[in-house]
């Protein structure tokens, strides 16, 4: 009886989900410089060549897995984030500051202080920016049910993000949690006043 085999197009998709993870855990526990195409490839259990196949320089492996984990992270956050009840807003606010505490953020600042100094990098890395930004703004209306046609919604939201943001970058070097902890208390009771 012989193996059964995935089809070539299945097998490709694999191969090239498994560079992904795998650069962006590269890059949040060795940063820009120790991230090599070389040593992403190792960590996926595939040859060097095969990684570019698949992502022809380093810029576009290492933007594609931030971009797509981004994804990744956002359908995962849709899918567990409760429709109502009082602990909502929240549940909503933990799970963002989650998004921002996590190995996703860790490489995605490896990769903005990367494209500060790397030219060729700059643009994707803005342009890629951007567009997150735009999700994380869109997703977080949706989860918290925010009525941006309010004045002063839009920019609580934002002041959300912003905040989630700082606070990840709090976390780089300790263990913030018993701060992070009231701070997202505090924020999910100024969001219910705004929002309510």
């Amino acid at each position: 009886m012989g193996t059964v085999s995935l089809p070539k197009q299945d097998r490709s998709r694999a191969t090239r989900q498994r560079l992904l993870e795998a650069a962006i855990a590269c890059l949040a526990e060795y940063g820009w410089a120790g991230s090599t195409v070389a040593v992403v490839a190792e960590r996926a259990g595939v040859s060097r060549g095969a990684a570019q196949h698949h992502f022809p320089t380093r810029e576009d492996l290492f933007t594609a897995a931030v971009e797509y984990v981004a994804e990744e992270r956002s359908a995962a956050l849709r899918t567990l984030m409760p429709r109502g009840g009082p602990d909502r807003t929240w549940a909503v606010v933990t799970a963002l500051v989650g998004l921002y505490t996590g190995p996703l953020f860790r490489a995605a600042l490896q990769l903005w202080a990367a494209a500060a100094h790397e030219e060729q990098l700059r643009p994707r890395v803005t342009s890629l920016e951007a567009r997150v930004g735009r999700e994380s703004h869109r997703m977080a209306v949706e989860l918290l049910g925010a009525d941006e046609g309010r004045p002063g919604v839009r920019e609580t939201v934002q002041g959300l993000l912003d905040m989630a943001r700082g606070l990840g970058l709090a976390n780089l070097l300790t263990d913030d949690s018993a701060r992070r902890d009231r701070v997202v208390e505090q924020w999910a009771r100024i969001l219910d006043g705004v929002l309510r």
